[in-house]
C-alpha cells in the first residue's frame, strides 16, 4: 500500500475510501479514529490493524500511527495535538454514518489546543531547552474545562484563558512567556530555570516584565529557586536595555548625556537616580524596567512622586521602556529629541546638583 492508493478494497457499488495523499507530509502518518472513519475505515478494521506485529498503532487514546516502529518527533507533537483536540470535536449523531467523502481537516491542531512547555520553548528555538526526542512528556494547553487527562506521551495543562497561539512550523505553540511558565512550574533545577530565563530576554524573544507577569500568575514567585532566577532576569534586562539606550544615543546623533547620575538639591535632599541626563536642557531619561511584582507598586508610587518632584523643578522627564527600546528606536529618539529642542522655550529649571550613581 502506498499513500496514493485505498487503505482497503470496498465492493464496486460502495464510495472508494479517500487516499492519503493530500495530508500534509509531517502529519500523514498520524490520524484520529474519525479521520479514518472519513476514510472509510471501520473501528473494527483500525484494531485489527493495531494488534501486535500489526502495520498500524494506537499512540493515544484515539489517535493512531499508520507504521510500526516508534514515532518522530514532529508525528509525536501532532498526536498529543490531535488528542488533546477529540473531545471537542462534534459527533455524529447515533446511527448516521460517516462519508467515506468527508472532508478530513487539513490542519491537526486546533486553536483549543496548543503546544507548551519545554517543548513550545525548543519549537521556539531555545539553545538552552532539550531536543525533542529526549522528552518523554509533551505538555499540550487546554481550558480548564475540557475533559482531558494527561496519559502516554501527552500531559495536560490547563488554563482559564487560552493564550493567542504562535504558529511554529505549522503548529499552535504558547507564546514564550506562556512556555516559559509551564516548563518552569515542573523544573526544580535552579541553573535550568536561570539559563531558560535568561535567554528569553538576552536573545530577544521577550521582556521581562511579560515573563513575571506569567510567572506571578502561575504562583511560581513563591519558590526560592525561581525568585533568584528572576532577580537575574531583571539585571540581564536592565543592562540589555541600557546597552539599546546607549546605541539609541549614538545612532541617532543625540548629544552625549551624564549616563546613571543622582541628583541633588544644593545641600539638600537627594532627588532621584536617572539612566541619562542633560544639564544643559534640563531633560532626563528614566529606563522602565518593572515588573508584575508583589513590591512593584510601591516602587511605581516611589517613582511616580521623583517624577513629580523633579518636573515642578523644571527637569523634563522621559520615561522609555525597554521594549519601545527594542521595538521603536528610532521614535523614542525622537521622543528625546523633541523634549532637548523645547528646552529653549521653558524657563530655566532649578539648580540641582549632578553626581555619578
Amino acid at each position: 500500500m502506498n499513500h496514493n492508493t485505498p487503505l482497503f478494497p470496498r465492493p464496486s457499488h460502495q464510495a472508494s475510501p479517500r487516499p492519503l495523499h493530500h495530508l500534509a507530509e509531517t502529519h500523514r502518518q498520524v490520524l484520529t479514529a474519525a479521520q479514518l472513519r472519513a476514510h472509510g475505515v471501520s473501528a473494527a478494521e483500525t484494531a485489527e490493524r493495531c494488534r501486535s506485529g500489526g502495520p498500524w498503532q494506537q499512540i493515544l487514546p484515539g489517535v493512531y500511527l499508520l507504521h510500526p516502529g516508534p514515532p518522530t518527533s514532529e508525528e509525536r507533537l501532532h498526536a498529543v495535538l490531535m488528542y488533546a483536540a477529540r473531545a471537542s470535536l462534534p459527533r455524529p449523531a447515533p446511527g448516521v454514518p460517516v462519508q467515506p467523502t468527508a472532508q478530513v481537516p487539513h490542519r491537526p491542531a486546533p486553536v483549543d489546543a496548543m503546544i507548551t512547555g519545554l517543548a513550545a520553548l525548543t519549537l521556539h528555538g531555545f539553545a538552552s531547552s532539550p531536543a525533542l526526542t529526549s522528552l518523554k512528556k509533551i505538555d499540550v494547553l487546554v481550558e480548564r474545562v475540557r475533559r482531558l487527562r494527561s496519559t502516554g506521551c501527552a500531559r495536560i495543562v490547563r488554563t482559564a484563558v487560552l493564550p493567542a497561539p504562535d504558529m511554529v512550523t505549522g503548529l499552535p505553540v504558547a507564546p514564550v512567556p506562556r512556555a516559559l511558565a509551564d516548563a518552569v512550574a515542573d523544573l526544580s533545577d535552579a541553573g535550568t530555570v536561570r539559563r531558560l530565563l535568561t535567554e528569553a530576554v538576552r536573545d530577544g524573544y521577550c521582556e521581562p516584565a511579560a515573563i513575571v507577569r506569567e510567572l506571578t500568575s502561575a504562583r511560581l514567585l513563591n519558590r526560592p529557586h525561581v525568585v533568584d532566577a528572576v532577580d537575574l532576569l531583571l539585571a540581564e534586562g536592565r543592562a540589555l536595555a541600557e546597552d539599546r539606550l546607549y546605541r539609541m544615543v549614538r545612532e541617532y546623533g543625540l548629544p552625549d548625556p551624564v549616563w546613571n547620575v543622582d541628583l541633588r538639591l544644593p545641600g539638600g535632599p537627594h532627588l532621584g537616580s536617572l539612566d541619562a541626563y542633560w544639564p544643559e536642557q534640563a531633560v532626563a531619561v528614566e529606563l522602565d524596567t518593572r515588573a508584575s511584582r508583589p513590591d512593584e507598586d510601591a516602587r511605581w508610587s516611589e517613582s511616580v512622586r521623583k517624577r513629580e518632584h523633579l518636573e515642578r523643578l523644571g527637569i523634563t522627564v522621559v520615561h522609555i521602556t525597554p521594549r519601545k527600546l527594542r521595538d521603536a528606536m528610532e521614535q523614542q529618539a525622537a521622543v528625546v529629541r523633541t523634549a532637548l529642542l523645547a528646552a529653549a522655550d521653558r524657563d530655566p529649571a532649578a539648580y540641582v546638583v549632578v553626581l555619578p550613581r
